[in-house]
């Protein structure tokens, strides 16, 4: 019991500690197109790596004390398969976006990078990241990686990472 001017602390009304020891990682994979003859060129060229502008750009989250949690985060058209988000892509019109959060049982073991360790709550700073974020998708001036790089420097504070991911791509190739 605390007296007058002794706080009196219950521990079930403590705000959680932020999580530690989350990694967080930058994944790539190839972007969705309509079937056919499109989504075989976008997987093609995907799987040669003709092009770093032909590639959907995700964020990724891991524990080393739960490696097989991983979760995922990424922006993308509501309809990535439309013929109207394609056009809309190729014109730079605005089509209607959607965040995602899912699970995977283990990061990816080809285009995944780690690209630092969360310096703060990992759900509160994704909760308050994705409510401030416009859904309206533009390819090339807002879209998944623009989130990608928002959401790294807001979890790690490291700026546009995939600039310097995709420099070093292209000094290696």
């Amino acid at each position: 019991m605390g007296g007058i001017g002794m706080p009196v602390v219950n521990s079930s009304l403590k705000p959680p500690a932020p999580a530690r020891g989350i990694d967080v990682f930058v994944a790539a994979v190839p972007l969705t197109a309509t079937k056919g003859a499109p989504q075989l060129l976008m997987s093609t060229a995907y799987s040669f790596s003709l092009s770093w502008d032909l590639q959907h750009f995700m964020v990724l989250t891991s524990s080393a004390d739960l490696p097989s949690q991983v979760m995922v985060f990424d922006f993308q058209p509501q309809d990535p398969e439309s013929i109207y988000a394609a056009l809309a892509a190729i014109s730079g019109r605005k089509i209607p976006g959607v965040l995602q959060t899912r699970m995977m049982k283990k990061l990816p073991k080809t285009k995944c990078w780690k690209v630092g360790s969360c310096k703060v709550d990992v759900v509160d700073a994704i909760h308050k990241f994705n409510s401030n974020w416009d859904t309206d998708l533009i390819i090339g001036r807002h879209d998944c990686r623009h989130y990608t790089n928002g959401l790294v420097e807001c979890l790690t504070g490291k700026k546009y990472v995939l600039d310097r991911l995709r420099t070093r791509q292209t000094s290696i190739a």
